[in-house]
């Protein structure tokens, strides 16, 4: 299943993406609380950035805490989040994991993946993110730029995104699972693009089998 892939490769193509990185929206906006950290990645599936951001901080700014949105009525959530994915999915969720952080947490959000992803809405990659962007605890937060760059790497073979991040776990040291999202997620909406990737201007094209395999079809 793994290439024979070592930890210094590793940290090479982390340390030359690390030189082109542009923080992403859960580091950019990482000064927020636990409970809204939850919320905007919630939200941000299946969702850009640029249209995520602006929406939850407005939103944000008049509802803050798990209380206030669980007084405010779904139609109103779905309003202000309309233009994101799944919006009306992902407004109940919302609101009923306010109301469990409340009722079984004391609005505090838990920092462990068994209790996160008990949570309405929150699946692997949302528990991830908040264990690593939140709590700064070592997660392989897998979404679909992870599980694309991790396998045109090389580094694995892989179908499934829970695959993937067991895969990872295995070959990546534990200090550096925390920079596996935030810098492959920041290449892939940057370079290394579902279709037409950029390789020609790619800092770790002579680490990656698929860009590699490409540029010997362009030269043939």
């Amino acid at each position: 299943m793994i290439n024979r892939i070592t930890p210094h490769q590793i940290t090479t193509v982390f340390s030359l993406l690390e030189r082109e990185h542009k923080p992403t929206m859960l580091e950019e906006l990482g000064h927020y609380t636990p409970f809204q950290m939850l919320v905007m990645t919630l939200l941000s599936a299946r969702a850009k950035d640029s249209t995520t951001i602006p929406i939850v901080r407005e939103m944000f700014k008049h509802y803050p805490a798990p209380a206030d949105f669980v007084k405010l009525p779904q139609e109103q959530l779905e309003k202000m989040i309309y233009k994101i994915g799944f919006f009306r999915a992902k407004a109940k969720h919302v609101k009923e994991l306010s109301k469990i952080l409340i009722e079984k947490f004391e609005s505090i959000v838990p920092d462990t993946f068994e209790e996160l992803t008990s949570l309405p809405g929150v699946g692997r990659k949302t528990a991830n993110c908040i264990l690593a962007y939140t709590f700064q605890k070592p997660a392989i937060a897998v979404d679909i730029h992870v599980h694309r760059i991790a396998n045109r790497l090389g580094w694995l073979k892989t179908i499934k995104p829970e695959e993937t991040e067991e895969e990872l776990k295995k070959m990546i040291p534990r200090e550096e699972w925390i920079n596996v999202n935030r810098l492959f997620v920041g290449h892939g909406q940057t370079i290394c693009l579902p279709r037409n990737p950029k390789c020609g201007i790619c800092p770790i094209l002579k680490y990656c089998e698929f860009g590699k395999r490409r540029k010997d079809k362009e030269l043939d």
